[in-house]
């Protein structure tokens, strides 16, 4: 029983120590705004929008209140379980049962960018009514706004190969893209990336090549000094490897501000059960199990801060 204890306590010490390191190099902690204050089933966010500008005080105040309609995010139940026999924790001399621990760690860390790739490319509908990227979002004094983008919006989408495009026209693609972002304004007529300083491309494993030398090179293919590296904003790019890549599409993220693209609900944090030494489970049938489990789910936070790019 002993052994039973340390086994499970190593256990227990290593999978968190992997669950931390794998949440840390997320894609949803960059992109996802973290939301623990949640109890029950469902939370309705009547946050989002845009907070007012400061104007001269002349007369009394202007109350602007929160919006009467809201968005909800159902928390759902998730878990994963690892079952091993007494006899193998017992002859495991190569740590398989160790790499294993590491293995789901990593798989937990990773479950809210599984989740945030799947909402992403499901394109559901967000606060405002319309698909999260669409060519049609109007709010207020905004006018009628596009974050799903092509050629006609950002004329550099247009590339020789969209499945392969160079690191010069992905640069071209990418600053186009940001630019775009820049025009962007809020209910009340105001620009919604005035203070942008930082933005995040996000692609699959088919265009990260390009994506990735555009945002790091200090030079292009062709000897031109890089617009990506002049800016008074830092733009970085990352790899989606669950994103499809059947479409030529990239998107990018403003990662830099208190409000996100996408809303991370976490009503119960990753924690582990062990059923081991001394277990009725052990007794009958001469095995541990280690479970985790999490109430969580995603949801749609600002479009304003996320554009969809497709190559042509």
């Amino acid at each position: 029983m002993a052994y039973g204890l340390l086994a499970s306590r190593a256990i227990i010490g290593r999978f968190y120590q992997r669950y931390e390191r794998a949440m840390d190099a997320s894609i949803s902690k960059r992109i996802g705004w973290l939301n623990t204050d949640t109890n029950q089933e469902t939370e309705t966010y009547r946050w989002l929008g845009q907070a007012p500008m400061p104007r001269e005080w002349v007369g009394g105040r202007q109350v602007k209140p929160l919006p009467v309609k809201g968005y909800d995010i159902r928390n759902l139940r998730y878990e994963a379980t690892l079952g091993f026999s007494v006899d193998d924790l017992r002859r495991d001399k190569t740590g398989q049962i160790m790499l294993r621990t590491g293995e789901l760690a990593v798989r937990a860390g990773e479950h809210w960018d599984v989740l945030i790739s799947a909402l992403r490319e499901a394109n559901g509908v967000c606060y405002d009514g319309q698909n999260f990227y669409d060519t049609d979002h109007s709010e207020g004094d905004s006018g009628t706004q596009k974050n799903a983008l092509a050629n006609t919006e950002v004329p550099a989408l247009n590339v020789n190969t969209a499945a392969e495009p160079t690191t010069n026209e992905m640069a071209a693609a990418i600053l186009g893209v940001i630019s775009y972002a820049y025009r962007f304004k809020d209910e009340q007529g105001q620009p919604m990336h005035g203070g942008a300083r930082e933005w995040l491309v996000v692609c699959p494993p088919h265009l990260i090549a390009a994506a990735a030398a555009a945002c790091s090179s200090d030079r292009l293919n062709s000897g031109e000094s890089n617009p990506l590296q002049q800016q008074a904003w830092k733009v970085s790019a990352v790899c989606d490897p669950r994103l499809s890549t059947s479409a030529n599409v990239f998107y990018v993220d403003r990662v830099d501000s208190e409000t996100k693209p996408f809303i991370l609900q976490s009503e119960k944090d990753v924690e582990t059960q062990y059923l081991g030494a001394g277990s009725d489970h052990e007794f009958k049938d001469d095995e541990h199990l280690f479970g985790i489990r999490a109430n969580r789910n995603v949801g749609y936070g600002l479009w304003q801060h996320s554009l969809k790019a497709t190559l042509s």
